[in-house]
Order: structure tokens, then C-alpha cells, then sequence
């Protein structure tokens, strides 16, 4: 009798573990800030030790062969590529162990769809668009191509969310609120990344109806995502929140947390997430 209710116990703790593991979808944004480097810092052993359904890595600096190569030894994922057509630059990936119904590149506009900075993945009943949104640039040369970018991805977002919801992930280059950034005055339209024509742009997603899933959940919460590889930036912890999860609105409650991994190295950035109810 004893052994019998032993078996039960572990059977019955078995299926709660398979249950909730099907229940729930771990999607992570990852800036590697080069796929290679990420890879000899550790990346893989991050990968399995966070274990994700999805990961959506921006900045791969990688052509298909490379991408492949440095993720040689992570199993159990499918691989999607978007590299640049300029080497070692920009690109976006995304690996997944739920198979995505399609998986296409880009946004159908030539001016923006040569450096590898979006890659969508479609499943069953939403669109997981990941995204390295361009940088502004030394003393903001790319400011005004960034303000068409923006405009040019909102109108694609909007034409997919049409047909389904959106989860919209990557690093965006830009920190929304103070609250996002540790040094506001001393950047706040000086600094690539903190210009009110890229934080009007970040608005113009949140008044389309984009929640910003990290902040639904922690409107108080000082964290930041990225960090200055100078005078010890990210020791002191003098940082920016630049990496997000934004969603539709129709996926909000499906939205169970949102997650920064800042004890997580191997990059500038370091990853965020969500955890989706299926």
C-alpha cells in the first residue's frame, strides 16, 4: 500500500509539472550584441539554464552559416535568421521550440530591409514580431531615418494585428520615462536614445493600444536593461531600459509576468521576457 501511494504521488507530481510546463510559453528578448561573442561568454549554458520556448536575439552580427555554427551545441530549438547584408553587423534570430506556423523577414519596405532588423514568427493565435530597432547614431546623424523607421514599423504592426494579436520584442533603443533611465537630465535630448522624437515614437506604440507588459507589472520598478560598457557602467548600475515586451491589448491577461535578467551577463543587454498564458 505504501509503494503503491508512492507511485501515485509521483505520477500525480508529474503531470502537474507536464501541465504547467504546457501551460505556460517563456518568450525572452536578447540583445547578444554579437551571436559569437555571446556564445564564448556562456550564452548557451544561459539558454538552458533559463529554458525558454522562444528566444528573440537582436544585434547577431552574423551571416546564416555563423549563426548556425555558434549555436551548433543548443538542441531542442528551431532557427530563424535575418542577417544583415553588411558583415558583422545589426541581424536579427529567432530559435523556438514550438514550431511556428510561418516565419518571414523584414517589413516589405526596401529603405529598411537591409540590415536584418526584424524577424516574425506567426503561430496559432498570435504574432511574435522580434526587432533591433537602428540606433540614432554619434551626435544623432540617424535621428531623422530613425523617425521613419518608427512610423514604418508602427503601419506594419498595425497591418498584422488585423489578423492577429502582436507580441512586439527587442531591444528598441529608446528609454520611455525617466524612470527608465539612471541619468535623465544629463541625456535627455543630447543623447542617442533618449530624444523626445524617439521617445514620441515609443508613444505613438503605446497610444496605438501596446501595453509595455514589464510595466503593467511593475510601475514603480527602477531596472534597466542595457549598460555602457564604460567606467564601470554596469557595476554601478548606472544603466537604461532599452529591451521590451509590448503586446495588444487582446493579450494583456494572457500576460502572467515580466521578467528583466540583469544578473545575466554575456552582453551589454541583458535578457527580458514574459511569461504567456496558452
Amino acid at each position: 500500500m505504501i509503494r503503491m501511494e508512492i507511485i501515485y504521488e509521483g505520477l500525480k507530481s508529474f503531470f502537474q509539472i507536464t501541465q504547467l510546463r504546457i501551460y505556460f510559453m517563456k518568450i525572452v528578448s536578447f540583445n547578444v550584441n554579437g551571436i559569437r561573442a555571446s556564445v564564448k561568454k556562456g550564452l548557451i549554458g544561459t539558454i538552458r539554464e533559463i529554458d525558454p520556448d522562444v528566444v528573440g536575439f537582436q544585434e547577431i552580427k552574423a551571416f546564416p552559416e555563423q549563426m548556425s555554427e555558434a549555436l551548433s551545441g543548443l538542441n531542442g530549438y528551431q532557427l530563424f535568421i535575418n542577417s544583415a547584408e553588411r558583415p558583422g553587423y545589426s541581424g536579427t534570430a529567432l530559435i523556438s521550440k514550438i514550431a511556428p506556423v510561418k516565419v518571414t523577414n523584414n517589413i516589405g519596405v526596401e529603405e529598411h530591409d537591409k540590415e536584418g532588423r526584424v524577424i516574425t514568427a506567426e503561430y496559432d493565435d498570435f504574432f511574435l514580431v522580434n526587432s533591433y530597432v537602428p540606433n540614432s547614431g554619434q551626435e544623432l546623424a540617424r535621428l531623422d531615418y530613425r523617425m521613419t523607421w518608427d512610423r514604418a514599423l508602427l503601419k506594419f504592426l498595425k497591418s498584422l494585428e488585423k489578423k492577429k494579436p502582436v507580441i512586439f520584442m527587442g531591444d528598441l533603443n529608446v528609454a520611455h520615462k525617466p524612470i527608465d533611465i539612471a541619468r535623465p537630465k544629463e541625456n535627455y535630448n543630447k543623447t542617442s536614445g533618449y530624444t523626445q522624437k524617439e521617445i514620441d515614437g515609443l508613444d505613438a506604440l503605446m497610444s496605438s493600444g501596446f501595453v509595455d507588459t514589464f510595466r503593467h507589472f511593475y510601475p514603480q520598478a527602477v531596472k534597466y536593461s542595457w549598460w555602457s560598457q564604460r567606467f564601470g557602467a554596469r557595476a554601478k548600475n548606472i544603466g537604461w531600459r532599452i529591451d521590451y515586451v509590448l503586446v495588444s491589448p487582446a493579450l494583456v491577461s494572457r500576460v502572467k509576468e515580466s521578467f528583466i535578467l540583469n544578473e545575466i551577463g554575456g552582453s551589454d543587454h541583458c535578457p527580458v521576457g514574459i511569461v504567456l498564458d496558452e
